[in-house]
């Protein structure tokens, strides 16, 4: 089995920071990519960022220049500094995965169970 874990959330004043963190761990034979999504109550789930294998990094307009992403030198842990933030980054935050579980798979797309972060005004 593949598990992915997040941490780091929590309430935070406007302007504040925090830093999210996704361990990847189980049967997993490489990580083509690891990104963040949140989802605010009532509303879609939408993408924050996103990084490769090869360290290429997507970023949402909204969140572009306060957040940064970035992976472990082993590739399997990513993590989202989140700086500046606003009370509309309240959301649920996922991690998210495209990986191969062995030399054989296909590539499958794997889901965390999500983190809670709360930005106050």
């Amino acid at each position: 089995q593949v598990q992915l874990v997040e941490s780091g959330g929590g309430l935070v004043q406007a302007g504040g920071s925090l830093r999210l963190s996704c361990a990847a761990s189980g049967s997993i034979f490489s990580i083509n990519s690891m990104g963040w999504y949140r989802q605010a109550p009532g509303k879609q789930r939408e993408l924050v960022a996103t990084i490769t294998s090869g360290g290429t990094t997507n970023y949402a307009d909204s969140v572009r220049g306060r957040f940064t992403i970035w992976r472990d030198n082993a590739k399997t842990t990513v993590y989202l500094q989140m700086n500046s933030l606003k009370p509309e980054d309240t959301a649920v935050y996922y991690c998210n995965a495209l990986l191969k579980r062995s030399s054989l798979s296909a590539l499958g797309n794997y889901w965390g169970q999500g983190t809670q972060v709360t930005v106050s005004s």
